[in-house]
């Protein structure tokens, strides 16, 4: 084949290859992209009350917004054993759900306060391997599924029927593990999850090393590949969003605490507990919108 036809025919199939590449381009599923939360405001968290989690609720209309704290546990749960409570939320039928934990044992328990006022509690049996734990439940938007993580550097999220929401659930019986996040990078120390989406959570990290994502206490967010269902595991992808505040009138470690996403206004909300004796003074929930 003579140069000059040679030439024209690799100028012609470099057009076609460019071609072929935008039009697959194009006709891909675009990646998921990561939200940018700015910081708005801060509201100060009371050491007793407020130092947990939070959520907001849904129904009845015009709910206060719901946090957790050492003090808000009720003397005859603490005596029972369930002395620490984490990172509550609500279903949107107004299910409040509270995550609580024991200092030993081989069960969690969530109470729960349907829409009518009324309290009851699930106990739930360890897993093989779970860890003891129970510092968050996050309520899939449909209602039906709750996730809930574990202490320490985890690959995974739990996820367990809604109890009081799911109708294969009751207080008379063990509340079971129905499937698996399994997440495709390793996460420290998550103290509350939250959905955006079906398939999108926002998650605060208590992480005091910095070694997972280049800095500490970062706020996560956790792309799932499909919407948890409880007849199937399902993948998470996570990506670190930025570090929360860590402002204070004195030194020391901060602790991330709870996170709660309110639908209604796009706000996203994290309590940081300041370091030393500034618990008491400038512990701080955080408002966040995106942007």
């Amino acid at each position: 084949m003579p140069l000059r036809v040679r030439q024209r025919s690799r100028a012609v199939l470099a057009v076609l290859a460019t071609l072929t590449a935008t039009v697959l381009l194009a006709a891909a599923p675009p990646a998921s992209a990561a939200d940018t939360w700015t910081e708005v405001g801060s509201d100060r968290a009371d050491p007793l009350t407020e130092s947990q989690g939070l959520t907001s609720v849904e129904v009845p209309a015009n709910s206060p917004n719901r946090y957790t704290g050492i003090g808000t546990i009720p003397f005859g749960v603490a005596t029972r054993g369930w002395n620490h409570v984490g990172d509550p939320d609500a279903s949107y039928d107004g299910h409040y759900v509270e995550p609580y934990q024991a200092d030993s044992g081989t069960a969690k328990m969530y109470r729960v306060q349907a829409p009518d006022g009324t309290w009851s509690e699930y106990v739930h049996t360890l897993s093989p391997g779970e860890a003891l734990n129970n510092s968050w439940v996050a309520i899939s938007p449909d209602g039906q599924w709750m996730l809930s993580g574990e202490w320490g550097t985890m690959t995974r999220f739990l996820v367990l029927p809604t109890p009081g929401v799911n109708a294969s659930t009751s207080p008379s019986a063990n509340l079971p593990q129905a499937a698996t996040v399994t997440l495709d990078h390793a996460v420290r120390d998550v103290q509350g999850c939250d959905f955006v989406t079906a398939t999108r959570l926002l998650c605060s990290s208590d992480d005091p090393a910095g070694t997972l994502f280049g800095y500490t206490k970062p706020l996560l967010q956790v792309d799932l590949s499909a919407a948890p269902t409880g007849s199937a595991n399902v993948t998470g992808h996570v990506t670190a969003l930025r570090q929360l505040p860590l402002r204070s009138s004195c030194s020391g470690s901060f602790e991330a605490e709870g996170v709660d996403y309110d639908r209604r206004t796009a706000t996203l909300r994290v309590i940081v507990v300041s370091p030393g004796f500034c618990v008491l003074t400038d512990s701080k929930t955080y408002r966040f919108t995106r942007s």
